[in-house]
């Protein structure tokens, strides 16, 4: 029985294939090798999202720490998604459905744990679509997206505007009561009370009726006296799943578990599309809670790049802060590390430029120069690149 599994992927005609208790994929067929175009030594041992890094049409996440494919696994339920975006191994997006056979428990005894689900995937849109349980899903980071049972909700189709205002500030609050005085003042600040209260009502009615035709129920959305709270409990949010795993990495950081860390950190950076809200671009509301994620994806991204150099992977972490000055260039503790990983890559010419790099942006943005450190590893550079790869790579 324990080889059953294993040849229903491989005489499978869809592409498919297994994962363990750990999202680890542990069987690949051909049909999935000629989708994606990995081949199965390329990617046994490697976890699923890294693999697919599947979206959703309207560019939501299915590949995250918490996604629902991998608890409907752990509850021992199928999954399926009739249209997603997967990554070729070329780069190119493959449109697929998603199915799959959750093991039961007994199952999981037999194969102890080296299957957990099998997967299938097909080229194409699925029909009739795969129905799930309801759940709200919202997206926040690199834009505002909103999905319910693996499909994309397209909020832009909404018939009022102020529904979906509302629910991008009840977000930003979740868990927390919005006095609806807030509401008013963010919503309509030049109308009257009478005629906002008339207004904000009209907008939580649309929004609940919105909700209730995804499946959504009209507990998620609680009225408490004058105030309205959007419960975390009935809600994914991409921040919370984003801010575990960062906190998960950091903690096998310090604890010397390079390559773990580098795992979380990854996930972590995959689902981190851009800044919070970045549509909302003048909205003092959603401010500060952009500029602390802002913070905390720059502190990732450093964090990302020590561990591939304690690995001794310097082209990595050279990747890693090249990709993190795209995204803040101002940064000059990337500038610095970017030296460092430069040189002991065997570029010391390169970390020259990078250093001039930063000196010029610092001049133009500031009018400042680099700090003494990032001097003094220049000048050190200049007089024998060799010694202080020595002393870096101590």
């Amino acid at each position: 029985m324990g080889n059953h599994v294993f040849d229903l992927i491989e005489n499978a005609s869809d592409a498919a294939f297994a994962i363990d208790a750990d999202r680890k994929i542990t069987a690949w067929n051909a049909t999935a090798q000629r989708l994606l175009g990995y081949s199965a030594p390329e990617v046994v041992g490697m976890r699923c999202g890294q693999v697919l890094q599947a979206s959703l049409p309207g560019g939501e996440f299915l590949c995250h720490g918490d996604c629902d494919l991998f608890k409907c696994f752990l509850d021992c339920r199928p999954y399926g998604v009739p249209q997603a975006i997967l990554k070729h191994r070329d780069g190119e997006q493959v449109s697929a459905s998603i199915a799959s056979i959750a093991m039961s428990q007994r199952a999981r005894r037999i194969y102890a744990d080296k299957v957990m689900a099998v997967v299938f995937l097909r080229e194409g849109m699925a029909t009739p679509p795969v129905t799930q349980q309801h759940r709200l899903q919202v997206f926040t980071l690199g834009g505002f997206g909103v999905t319910v049972a693996g499909r994309s909700v397209d909020i832009g189709k909404w018939k009022r505007k102020q529904a979906v205002a509302l629910l991008k500030y009840l977000v930003n609050q979740l868990d927390h009561p919005v006095h609806r005085e807030c509401l008013l003042d963010y919503l309509w600040p030049k109308a009257d009370e009478s005629q906002g209260l008339g207004r904000l009502k009209v907008a939580i009615y649309c929004l609940r009726r919105e909700l209730r035709a995804l499946g959504i129920g009209d507990d998620v959305l609680k009225t408490v006296g004058d105030t309205y709270i959007l419960r975390r409990d009935s809600v994914w949010l991409d921040v919370d799943t984003f801010e575990r795993l960062f906190a998960k990495g950091r903690s096998l950081q310090d604890q010397m578990k390079w390559g773990e860390a580098l795992e979380h950190f990854a996930e972590a950076r995959h689902l981190y599309r851009g800044d919070y809200l970045e549509e909302e671009v003048y909205a003092d509301w959603c401010a500060e809670e952009r500029g602390c994620l802002h913070e905390l994806y720059l502190e990732m991204l450093a964090r990302t790049a020590e561990c591939h150099a304690k690995l001794e992977q310097y082209s990595e972490a050279v990747h890693i802060c090249r990709k993190a000055l795209v995204f803040d260039p101002c940064r000059e503790n990337f500038h610095y590390a970017l030296m460092e990983h430069l040189l002991s890559s065997g570029y010391p010419d390169l970390a020259l430029a990078q250093y001039r790099q930063c000196m010029q942006i610092l001049a133009q943005e500031f009018d400042a120069s680099p700090l003494p450190k990032t001097q003094r590893l220049y000048e050190q550079i200049l007089n024998g690149a060799d010694c202080v790869r020595e002393s870096i790579n101590k």
